[in-house]
């Protein structure tokens, strides 16, 4: 009789060691946040010269901050802005995967009050529903931001902001900037100005 209850009792060890190992109990891979070290904001105007501004982070996930150009814009003009991201450390084209992964990403944009003519006001960083002008979106119908149109002012100078969110999940036709992982966050001193 012990003989069959130390048997019993190693069989039932074996079969729970067994479930207890099985794929089912490995987590999936989450989401995870996008890893960027050069952003590149590309304006291209209806008319005269394309501006390139690009911030570049040569540590990636160091200690040291982005270093970042100054964007100059020319007054009254209407650009097309265009947003293209790299990790330049594991060369991966990470604008390719902000398009594959629309529905999971947005970009969420911040300027001095009244910087521009349109969109007006101060972006849509504080408020989703502000207004910027979005001229891409994902599948579910929901702005993306790697396209956006802007119109200049008669001159200014201050800041542009622009976050990249990650919202697997979250993201509808009301999350906002603070929905989700940020991918990136990055101020640009920016001026409306007839170059030199």
């Amino acid at each position: 009789m012990k003989k069959q209850s130390l048997v019993f009792l190693s069989f039932l060890i074996t079969i729970l060691f067994m479930t207890g190992c099985g794929d089912n109990d490995v987590p999936g891979r989450e989401n995870e946040e996008e890893i960027i070290d050069r952003v590149m904001l590309v304006f291209v105007p209806t008319e005269g010269e394309t501006v390139f501004a690009t911030a570049y982070d040569e540590d990636g996930d160091g200690p040291n901050d982005f270093s970042i150009d100054d964007i100059v814009l020319v007054p009254n003009m209407t650009y097309t802005l265009s947003i293209e991201g790299d990790n330049t450390i594991e060369s991966e084209d990470i604008t390719s995967e902000i398009e594959e992964e629309a529905e999971e990403h947005m970009f969420f944009f911040a300027f001095t009050t009244d910087m521009f003519a349109n969109p007006s006001g101060n972006g849509n960083v504080d408020n989703r529903s502000d207004a910027v002008n979005y001229e891409d979106e994902d599948g579910n119908g929901f702005p993306l931001g790697l396209e956006t149109t802007w119109t200049t002012g008669t001159g200014a100078s201050g800041t542009f902001r622009t976050i990249l969110k990650h919202q697997p999940g979250s993201k509808s036709e009301t999350s906002g900037s603070e929905t989700g992982e940020t991918d990136i966050d990055i101020t640009w001193n920016l001026s409306i100005s007839i170059p030199d």
